[in-house]
């Protein structure tokens, strides 16, 4: 073996043992933590409503294309820290939510500016200043306990804050209490796509 060669595998050794550990998403442990997104509001009569999301529409033919504001609510600032987000009817996670029609969920980083959107309930194709919002969850008025899942709308290492905004554009406007869960990811769940 030369010297040139020795010293070659030398500086290929060298850079190998130089490559960047990434640390890992630091996970949470304990109990969940809820905050609570929307405080129960009594049914009203969507006449009866004033407030207007003008930049809002609904993709409907046979009701009011701009919704009216029957809720809102704001979750301090939070951070997923390897949890799941899910949305419960109360603090304990264990009853389920309603909402007529619709629940449009801003996701905002530490500025307050939107990252991300998703619409929870029966609602009809919905627009924000003509960009489509995804549906997150069953089309529905009811919803059981943590069966929608906001995780993915969510940055995993970066602040958030998550908007609700009730929306009503038929009918009669509600909404049951709504909470925020960040919940533990259990080790093994169908999440965890790690050693696949």
């Amino acid at each position: 073996m030369t010297v040139r060669t020795l010293c070659l595998a030398v500086v290929a050794v060298s850079l190998l043992a130089c490559v960047k550990q990434v640390p890992a998403t630091p996970t949470r442990s304990g109990p969940p933590r809820p905050v609570q997104l929307l405080a129960e509001t009594p049914e009203r009569e969507t006449s009866q409503i004033e407030e207007k999301r003008e930049d809002v529409e609904i993709d409907t033919r046979d009701f009011e294309r701009t919704p009216r504001v029957v809720a809102k609510g704001e979750t301090p600032l939070l951070r997923l820290e390897g949890s799941r987000a899910r949305l419960y009817g109360d603090a304990a996670g264990k009853e389920g939510f309603s909402v007529d029609n619709l629940i449009l969920l801003e996701v905002l980083d530490e500025k307050g500016q939107v990252l991300n959107r998703g619409a929870v309930g029966f609602t009809d194709f919905v627009r924000v200043r003509r960009e489509p919002v995804d549906n997150v969850g069953p089309m529905s008025f009811n919803f059981e306990p943590g069966v929608v899942d906001l995780t993915h709308l969510l940055p995993e290492s970066a602040p958030f804050k998550v908007r609700a905004t009730v929306l009503d554009y038929s009918g009669v406007g509600r909404v049951s209490n709504v909470f925020l869960l960040l919940e533990p990811r259990e080790r093994g769940s169908e999440d965890d796509l790690r050693n696949q």
